[in-house]
């Protein structure tokens, strides 16, 4: 084990530093709250001459935004922002700390190295850059970290953007997460740039049945009808359904491996670690996540409930729902927990352009593809004020490294090296953006 110090680039000090912050977000309103990651946010802003505001419209769920100036203010604002909680992680399955920061070997280790504290510190130390040497960004540069994104923002960029939105005033497009970084095609590299998210539906399914003694013959049983219902919807098959991103991909994928054979999912399938999470971006995902039922071991409960985490491409929301129901059979409730939008912008324009001559200039040669984000990120919150939003957190990644597989899974891990380019290319971009 290894304590970050002098010899440590700073981004990855600065990423270790907020995983030590333990910003677990459990759910409906369950979190050990974003405020200290917040403050410290707020302080390095402030070491850099910004004037950071906090907004902390419930007890420690705290937001932090400060605006850089740019040399051209009539040009729209940028807005780069991130989220400062993480997923909840169990330490007995890992092979470190998750809340250590720890980095080894040149990795950085801990949960957010991958969503999203790594992408929080690349935003600081970019704008540290260029604010050291006294320069300014070609535009204003609003730079936010929100509360809550991992319960679908409720508690977070939902609410800053219903009672801060002169934060983003001026803006007109925004840069986050999930997108940027490099897979492997094959034995080439490219790299994966988001334009796009599917829409979020969290169902929960309820099955009612009789109450009685665990002993009797009782065919109207919850539980059963329950089980019944998620194992249909899970073992599901959802067919391909192509948008305008993920036709794009899917012809950037057949270029890259001559392979114009047509079959979507074999040409997902040549992104190697990455392939599940390309895979999922072509059609609707219905995920069981938890299961409620019963009380003793030998009484039947009369309810049993099921939480299902869907993921349906823009547009396509109601259809989707009517094929679940459908699926489930009418004697098992639908209860919507939680529904947002979809995204889906050109892949195209200034920014993109400007993207993509990064990415160039700091990996030459290197291709460029749009992707459809199968999650969501805090960029539809901000799309309600007319912004497009975009992935890139740009990272120069290992091949054989499963990236995209410990987005809220075991052992996050990031090189530091990655760190450092990302943290290069989105200095430029906003040096000359």
């Amino acid at each position: 084990m290894s304590t970050p110090g002098t010899d440590i680039p700073e981004v990855a000090r600065v990423a270790a530093d907020l995983i030590r912050f333990d910003t677990s977000n459990y759910g409906g309103g369950r979190s050990e709250g974003e405020r200290e990651a917040a403050e410290y946010v707020g302080a390095y802003l402030e070491q850099l001459g910004l004037k950071p505001e906090y907004y902390e419209p419930i007890p420690r769920r705290t937001n932090v935004s400060a605006r850089i100036p740019g040399r051209n203010r009539d040009k729209p604002a940028l807005i780069l922002h991130g989220h400062l909680d993480v997923v909840p992680a169990v330490a007995e399955d890992w092979s470190v700390d998750p809340f250590a920061g720890e980095i080894r070997d040149g990795i950085l280790w801990g949960r957010g190295a991958v969503d999203m504290k790594n992408m929080d510190a690349m935003i600081l130390t970019a704008a540290a850059d260029l604010l050291r040497a006294g320069e300014q960004p070609e535009r204003d540069i609003i730079v936010t970290f929100f509360a809550d994104e991992e319960n679908g923002g409720v508690e977070g960029s939902a609410l800053v953007i219903k009672d801060r939105p002169e934060w983003f005033a001026g803006a007109t497009e925004a840069i986050s997460e999930v997108g940027g970084y490099s897979i492997a095609v094959g034995d080439r590299r490219a790299y994966l740039l988001q334009v796009g998210e599917k829409a979020l539906i969290w169902i929960k399914l309820v099955a009612r049945g009789r109450a009685g003694h665990g002993s009797r013959l009782h065919p109207d049983n919850a539980v059963t009808a329950l089980s019944e219902a998620v194992a249909a919807l899970g073992r599901t098959e959802w067919p391909v359904r192509l948008t305008d991103t993920t036709t794009q991909l899917l012809a950037g994928l057949a270029e890259l491996t001559g392979d114009d054979a047509g079959d979507p999912d074999a040409l997902a399938d040549r992104t190697g670690p990455a392939a599940a999470f390309v895979r999922s971006t072509l059609r609707t995902t219905t995920n069981p996540t938890g299961l409620t039922a019963g009380y003793k071991h030998n009484v039947i409960p009369d309810r049993a409930e099921a939480l299902v985490d869907v993921r349906v491409l823009p547009g396509t929301e109601e259809a989707a729902l009517a094929d679940i129901r459908r699926i489930v059979g009418p004697a098992v409730e639908v209860e919507i927990v939680h529904q947002d939008i979809g995204l889906e912008v050109p892949f195209g324009g200034d920014l993109v352009d400007a993207m993509v001559a990064q990415l160039g200039r700091h990996d030459p040669g290197v291709p460029v593809i749009p992707y459809l984000l199968g999650g969501g990120t805090d960029n539809k919150a901000l799309s309600s004020l007319g912004i497009s939003g975009y992935g890139f957190a740009p990272l120069r990644l290992p091949s054989d490294l499963d990236f995209t597989g410990m987005f809220h899974g075991v052992d996050e891990r990031v090189p530091v090296d990655a760190l450092e380019f990302g943290r290069r290319v989105l200095a430029d971009l906003i040096r000359t953006y």
